[in-house]
C-alpha cells in the first residue's frame, strides 16, 4: 500500500519537477512552476485510490468474477459445498463466510474480505464437478487458512489497486484515441513564443504520463505477487491442519493442475487470489528470482511433494502409537 502511494506520489512529483525545470528561465512575467501542486494532487489521489479500493475491493472482486452467492442451496453440489464450508469454519475457529458460485467449467477457488467476520468463499463450478468431498474439504481449508492469516485483506485490496489503475490506465487510452489530448495540446501550441514553451512541457508530460500509466498496472502485480506467493505454502499447511488430511489437498491440486485452463472467469488482476494460477502460466511452475516475482503461484509440484511429505510422516506417526 505504501509502494502503491509512493508510486502516485513519484508521478505527481516527478512532474513538478519537469514543471520547474522547464519554466524556470521564464522571462519575467511568465508563468513560473513553484508550489508543487500536481504532487500534492496525485499523492491525495494516490491515498483515495487505495482506501477506495480496500473499503470496495472484496465487493469488486466477486463482482468481476460473476460469482453468485448461495443463499439456499439449489442442488446437491451446493448442499454439500455449504457443509463443507461450516465444517472447516469450526475446524478454523472462524466465523461461517459467505458462499459463491462462479459459472465456470475450470475448477479454482478464491477467498476475499478484510476481516474474518466479512469474510467470502468463492469456487467455481468445474470445482464442485471435479473434486470429492475430501478434497473440497481440503480446498476450502486453504482458502480459509488464507483468511485466518489475514492474507485476503491485503490480497484483496492490491486486487482492487491492480482494477483502478487498469481501469484508468484505460480511459487515458481512449482519449488519446480519440484525440482530446492532441486537441488540448495542439491549441495551446498555435499561440506564438511565449506558449511554445508551454507546449513543450505539456508534450513532456504527456510522454510521462503515457509512459507511467503503462506500467503502473505492472508496478501494482509486482506488489501483489511479492506478496502472495509465499502465503499460498502457509495455506496449505492450514489446510493440513484443519482437515488432519494432507493427502487429500495434494489429491486435490493434482486435479487442479491437470485441468484446462485458463479459468476464463478470473481476471488478470485477482490471478493471485486463487488457490491455482487461473492464467495457466508456464513461469508458475518455475523457480528462482525471477519467477519469485513475476508467478502468482509457487510451483505445483513442489506444493504437492510437500505435502506428500506431510502425509507419509503423519502415517509414519500414526504407525508408531499403541493401538
Amino acid at each position: 500500500m505504501i509502494g502503491f502511494v509512493v508510486f502516485f506520489a513519484w508521478l505527481g512529483f516527478g512532474g513538478d519537477l519537469i514543471a520547474y525545470l522547464s519554466t524556470i528561465d521564464s522571462a519575467p512575467g511568465a508563468y513560473h512552476h513553484g508550489f508543487p501542486w500536481l504532487g500534492v494532487v496525485m499523492t491525495v489521489v494516490g491515498v483515495s485510490i487505495a482506501w477506495y479500493a480496500y473499503r470496495t475491493g472484496p465487493r469488486k472482486v466477486l463482482w468481476a468474477a460473476g460469482a453468485r452467492e448461495i443463499v439456499q442451496a439449489a442442488n446437491d453440489q451446493e448442499r454439500q459445498l455449504v457443509n463443507v464450508v461450516e465444517e472447516m469454519a469450526i475446524a478454523a475457529g472462524l466465523p461461517r463466510p459467505k458462499i459463491w458460485i462462479v459459472e465456470d467449467d475450470d475448477p479454482n477457488a478464491f477467498a476475499t474480505g478484510h476481516e474474518p467476520a466479512d469474510a467470502h468463499v468463492a469456487v467455481t463450478r468445474g470445482l464442485l464437478a471435479l473434486c470429492s468431498r475430501d478434497e473440497l474439504q481440503a480446498v476450502i481449508g486453504h482458502e480459509l487458512g488464507h483468511v485466518k492469516n489475514l492474507d485476503v485483506r491485503l490480497m484483496t485490496t492490491l486486487a482492487a489497486l491492480i482494477g483502478a489503475i487498469l481501469l484508468m490506465r484505460d480511459g487515458v487510452g481512449r482519449m488519446m484515441r480519440h484525440g482530446r489530448i492532441g486537441r488540448v495540446r495542439g491549441g495551446g501550441g498555435s499561440r506564438g513564443g511565449k506558449k511554445g514553451g508551454a507546449g513543450a512541457l505539456i508534450a513532456v508530460l504527456l510522454v510521462l504520463w503515457i509512459v507511467s500509466w503503462i506500467i503502473a498496472p505492472l508496478i501494482t502485480q509486482l506488489l501483489a505477487l511479492a506478496v502472495s506467493r509465499r502465503r499460498e505454502f502457509l495455506a496449505d499447511a492450514m489446510s493440513a491442519q484443519f482437515t488432519r488430511n494432507p493427502l487429500a489437498l495434494a489429491s486435490a491440486l493434482e486435479k487442479l493442475e491437470r485441468a484446462a485452463a485458463p479459468t476464463g472467469s478470473i481476471k488478470r488482476g485477482a490471478a493471485h487470489l486463487c488457490i491455482v494460477d487461473p492464467l495457466g502460466r508456464r513461469i508458475s511452475e518455475r523457480e528462482g528470482w525471477l519467477a519469485d516475482r513475476l508467478a502468482t503461484h509457487p510451483p505445483m509440484n513442489k506444493r504437492i511433494t510437500i505435502l506428500k511429505g506431510m502425509g507419509y510422516a503423519q502415517l509414519k506417526e500414526e504407525q508408531r502409537l499403541p493401538a
